[in-house]
């Protein structure tokens, strides 16, 4: 059976969490700004206990953004860096695809739309859907930086909201007045990512450590960085 690990710290929050043998753990902590000093033994305590070595590992799953810069460069590294010394591919995965993941467990199938507070005036956008019956939340439309002012259209239907950009829910209601409830709290977890990864395992989407990149969304942040 399948050995998955999955590594997120990508908003204020870091989780591990492994599929082994078909049985699922976790660990997760609010951590903001702190995620480096914890991420590491996180996942030396999660192996442990399961007695599950990294080189036996199918891949790595990590948290490729979009989200904070500093926790989408933690999350990455850290996953190369596993991946490098064990020999064991790496699995990208979205951060507003596991933060949909996340609300649908939590809350139920049904579209979620997942926006998250990106700064500087701007969101983090996705439209997700899980259809009853089925594991894993599906993309309705490519995530994507914009203004609140500048939202995208919403597809017919009813829709939930999840994440941080609920900040701005007075002008997303204006936007989209039959948006339903909206979750603040619900974030992505490594436990959600875990299907996420698997289906993406499933698909041949794995790569080698050195072809793993983060997802930022916003140009200026990288370019600032570079310099």
């Amino acid at each position: 059976m399948v050995k998955l690990l999955a590594i997120e710290t990508a908003t204020d929050t870091c989780s591990v969490a492994l599929l082994c043998d078909g049985t699922q753990q976790e660990l997760f902590e609010h951590l903001p700004r702190r995620q480096t000093e914890r991420v590491l033994p996180m996942v030396d305590e999660l192996l442990a206990a399961a007695g599950v070595t990294l080189a036996s590992l199918d891949a790595i799953a990590f948290s490729q953004g979009p989200g904070a810069f500093t926790g989408v460069r933690v999350a990455v590294s850290i996953a190369q860096g596993l991946g490098f010394a064990a020999g064991v591919p790496l699995v990208g995965v979205s951060t507003l695809a596991c933060t949909a993941q996340a609300a649908a467990e939590e809350h139920g199938a049904g579209q979620w739309l997942v926006a998250q507070d990106a700064r500087m005036d701007e969101l983090y956008v996705g439209q997700y859907r899980l259809a009853e019956g089925q594991r894993v939340v599906q993309a309705c439309a490519v995530d994507a930086l914009v203004s609140p002012e500048a939202l995208p259209d919403l597809p017919e239907g009813h829709w939930r909201g999840v994440g941080s950009g609920g900040l701005y829910l007075e002008v997303l209601r204006r936007r989209w007045p039959s948006l339903g409830e909206w979750f603040v709290e619900c974030g992505p977890r490594a436990g959600a990512m875990l299907p996420l990864a698997q289906a993406a395992l499933q698909r041949g989407e794995a790569v080698a450590a050195e072809q793993a990149r983060p997802v930022y969304l916003r140009n200026q942040v990288i370019q600032g960085a570079i310099r």
